[in-house]
């Protein structure tokens, strides 16, 4: 009997034992599974603190910097006596011959080598990222089309720690973003690659130095008794054309491949946004995204990152990114623009395009049509603010303290504005004259991407305004207020949009009480010409929803 009793207990112990080695074994296999592209993206939602975030900061920021003058793609135009239509780089030769010396001597390795980064304090920016500007999340730059890596790259040897800051800019950032408690995330633009860089094979046609070789044809014995001994040309700037084979290509992309999976498993990133139309390298893209998506799964039980590229409409797993530019209309789905003061790396010779006003604009438009707001901050060559975009940001930044509770987690109402195109109006007939519904016309038929307002743009009309929600709450943002009445139909009593009768409605930092009337056709509102600041006035509206 007893020996009996002891069997049976030994057998559910073993039993017990069992079933959770085989629940371990089962969740160690679940935990460690590499799911499809397509698995992932059946289950994939985007994540909450992206869609709430609605502003964050890229650091578009590299040795292409160093060059004061020659636009934002140096390490190709510096190479091109004659840039063609690519006007923006028009003087990056001529500034390398006079600065630097002939591309033949003093080539782009060169350039990236003195970048030095001295001044770079990525706690103290990020502290102004977040605390002072407002951004919730944050973005650094970690290779362009240049080749060169911002981080201490196992795959490529040209990268910021052996070349230049010899410092791991993108490992430094990702601390920095932790500390402050916001998202971290890297961008690519390396999928040019192939084509981009040629320029560097070439040669001058004309003048003194015609025919003598750019230094895009050194080799790595060439480097022997030099600052880049060890180093080989040919991992930054490719092999020559003519020495180009399919097998060479395909081995670059796997190694590109590894330095991908490299970057984005190893620097604790949120989230990623890659340059191009489509992912980078076909099937190869596809794999790092995969890997990236897999490695977050794996890490935090479920898939709380992000991935951003210029794929409208086209992937599930993939945010839709319009550059410099935004949506016409509420997107239902959440989308980002991405905004820079110039051509995203600083140069002398690219004037800004924006002030704080057109930045506070173009903030309250994309949030407006669902989207998230991105400003590149363009860093000088030592890691420092320009002082000029400095003083924007500046006033972006109090603004957007003021008035926070308006665009944090905010959600776009029916339509996302109202008086639409009113500063192309004449005011004596209210009715557009025929040159002014041209222009109405063609703004209506624009791109997305490079559509966005300008400081140089038309200003909006005192009465056009654009609306979010949050919280039961309805908020109205005049885009370019003036004392007196502006007439809203779309809240009137009888619009197509059916808001509620409204109870109150009250100026956000301001106590000035202030007048309306809602009737059938329209929300009759009285703008105070005493204003919190100089810049779009925001409405707090209770009832209509």
């Amino acid at each position: 009997m007893k020996l009996s009793k002891l069997k049976k207990k030994l057998q559910v112990k073993y039993m017990l034992f069992m079933f959770f080695a085989i629940g371990l074994s089962t969740a160690t296999y679940a935990q460690d599974k590499e799911l499809s592209w397509e698995a992932l993206g059946k289950q994939y939602e985007i994540p909450k603190w992206f869609t709430d975030a609605r502003f964050g900061i890229w650091v578009h920021w590299g040795a292409q910097t160093v060059p004061e003058y020659g636009g934002g793609w140096y390490a190709r135009h510096m190479y091109m006596q004659d840039v063609g239509k690519e006007t923006f780089g028009k003087n990056a030769y001529p500034y390398h011959l006079k600065t630097f010396g002939h591309p033949s001597e003093v080539g782009y390795k060169d350039v990236a080598n003195a970048w030095k980064a001295e001044n770079l304090d990525t706690d103290k920016l990020l502290k102004y990222f977040t605390e002072d500007l407002g951004a919730k999340y944050f973005m650094a730059l970690a290779h362009h089309h240049d080749n060169f890596d911002n981080w201490n790259s196992k795959y490529q040897p040209w990268n910021s720690v052996n070349v230049g800051p010899k410092r791991d800019i993108i490992g430094e950032f990702s601390k920095s973003a932790k500390k402050q408690g916001v998202p971290f995330g890297v961008s690519t633009h390396n999928e040019r690659f192939f084509e981009w860089g040629l320029p560097a094979f070439g040669a001058d046609t004309s003048g003194v130095y015609k025919g003598i070789p750019y230094d895009g044809r050194l080799t790595k014995e060439d480097g022997i008794g030099t600052w880049w001994e060890g180093l080989d040309p040919s991992d930054l700037y490719g092999l020559p054309p003519e020495k180009r084979t399919p097998e060479w290509e395909e081995a670059w992309k796997q190694n590109w491949l590894l330095r991908m999976k490299d970057l984005l498993t190893n620097y604790d990133v949120d989230f990623m946004w890659f340059d191009g139309r489509g992912f980078p390298y076909g099937a190869y893209g596809k794999e790092a995204f995969r890997t990236y998506l897999n490695h977050r799964l794996n890490k935090d039980g479920k898939i709380n990152a992000l991935i951003a590229g210029k794929i409208p409409g086209g992937d599930p797993a993939i945010v839709n990114d319009i550059e410099q530019g935004v949506e016409l209309e509420i997107n239902p789905e959440p989308w980002q623009s991405i905004c820079s003061f110039t051509h995203w790396f600083y140069k002398k010779d690219d004037p800004s395009r924006h002030d704080s006003r057109s930045t506070i604009e173009l903030l309250i438009d994309v949030v407006s049509k669902n989207g998230n707001f991105m400003l590149n901050v363009e860093l000088l060559p030592d890691g420092t603010i320009p002082p000029e975009h400095k003083a924007i940001m500046d006033e972006f930044g109090a603004w957007l303290k003021l008035n926070s509770e308006a665009i944090y987690a905010s959600k776009p109402w029916k339509v996302h504005g109202d008086n639409f195109f009113s500063g192309f109006l004449d005011e004596n007939s209210n009715a557009s004259n025929l040159a002014n519904t041209d222009q109405i016309e063609n703004q209506k038929k624009k791109s997305k991407q490079f559509n966005n307002r300008t400081k140089d743009s038309e200003p909006y009309g005192h009465d056009e305004v654009r609306f979010t929600t949050k919280d039961g709450v309805l908020y109205i943002f005049v885009m370019n207020p003036s004392e007196g009445d502006i007439k809203l139909s779309s809240l009137g009593l009888k619009s197509k949009y059916k808001p509620k009768k409204i109870q109150s409605i009250k100026l956000i930092g301001s106590d000035e009480t202030i007048n309306f009337k809602q009737d059938h056709n329209n929300l009759i509102l009285s703008v105070p010409a005493k204003r919190p600041n100089k810049y779009a006035a925001v409405f707090e509206v209770k009832g209509a929803l």
